[in-house]
């Protein structure tokens, strides 16, 4: 005979499903009404308090109390002192867990900048020069053709990289608690990258180019509040003053559009860039290094139990 108490069984009959999410739910509810009091009050203190918040810890330096351990700290855990951590887990810097996506990124990120500044010495950004530049520099000017096609694929790369890294980032769940800051930066670097890559598509002045562009704007016309034909746009928003006219200069992919890719695609995404990349490993040294996997103790280092 079944127990009372079991919940497959009641007075010789058993429990069916829907009984069983009843009582699931009735406990549930129970508990609620117990911590919901507590949390919120716990919550309403928070918002009293708003430097005590993670939040506010994961963004800010916050400073600990006056002790020899924590001074000791400060002067490890300093980036100017200490580039690299104290401590770190074997097993985080591993090539097969952390893919190297960080490191490589960053790699092509300066690549793109030398031969990015090499090309400028070639590179006029105007409506008639453009293209003859770009034809000039693969037929005529030695090692030209390289030195494009070295920054085109290591543009391709770096868009590839960045997107593999935020997956292993993702996967390893190295965007949690105390990394969740550093990884909206790495979100914006993301969005910064993809930027740099169509900005830089119209430089050559190609059909390529001109028809990315203008599908690309075209779209921006659609962005909401900022855009003449996306929702929530105010009434003074018109196809003369919207976000996709100060992208182009213009109503039209000409000459202030070529002009606005080139001065955003050399000088100003990549300060902004530049900027987020220094706050980007430098929250990565504060936050203790890079996230690994739980600490693996090797055969050899077990020492044996003292009799």
């Amino acid at each position: 005979m079944p127990d009372e108490k079991d919940p497959n069984g009641k007075n010789g009959k058993s429990v069916g499903l829907v009984d069983r999410i009843k009582t699931g739910v009735k406990e549930d509810l129970e508990s609620l009404k117990t911590d919901f009091p507590a949390k919120a009050k716990e919550q309403v203190e928070l918002l009293k308090k708003p430097s005590k918040t993670q939040v506010f810890l994961s963004i800010f330096r916050h400073k600990h109390d006056d002790t020899p351990r924590n001074r000791a700290l400060g002067v490890l855990s300093n980036v100017f002192l200490h580039l690299h951590p104290a401590k770190i887990n074997r097993d985080s810097v591993r090539y097969s867990y952390t893919w190297g996506m960080g490191g490589i990124t960053f790699y092509l990120f300066i690549v793109l900048t030398l031969t990015g500044v090499l090309l400028m010495f070639y590179y006029h950004p105007s409506k008639v020069q453009a293209f003859r530049d770009v034809l000039y520099l693969e037929h005529d000017v030695p090692f030209g053709k390289l030195l494009r096609n070295m920054h085109r694929w290591a543009a391709h790369l770096m868009v590839i990289a960045v997107e593999l890294h935020m997956f292993r980032v993702f996967l390893t769940g190295s965007y949690k608690k105390p990394r969740e800051f550093n990884w909206n930066v790495g979100v914006i670097l993301l969005v910064l990258t993809l930027l740099l890559s169509f900005t830089g598509y119209l430089l050559p002045d190609d059909q390529l180019g001109f028809w990315a562009v203008t599908v690309g704007t075209n779209m921006a016309r659609a962005t909401p509040g900022l855009g003449n034909e996306g929702p929530f746009a105010p009434k003074f928003i018109t196809p003369y003053n919207d976000v996709r006219f100060g992208l182009l200069g213009g109503s039209i992919v000409d000459a202030n559009a070529l002009l606005r890719s080139y001065i955003w695609h050399c000088i100003g995404i990549p300060i902004i860039a530049s900027i987020f990349m220094i706050l980007h490993f430098w929250r990565v040294r504060k936050d203790g290094g890079i996230s690994g996997p739980a600490a693996v103790v090797l055969d050899s280092e077990i020492k044996e139990a003292k009799k």
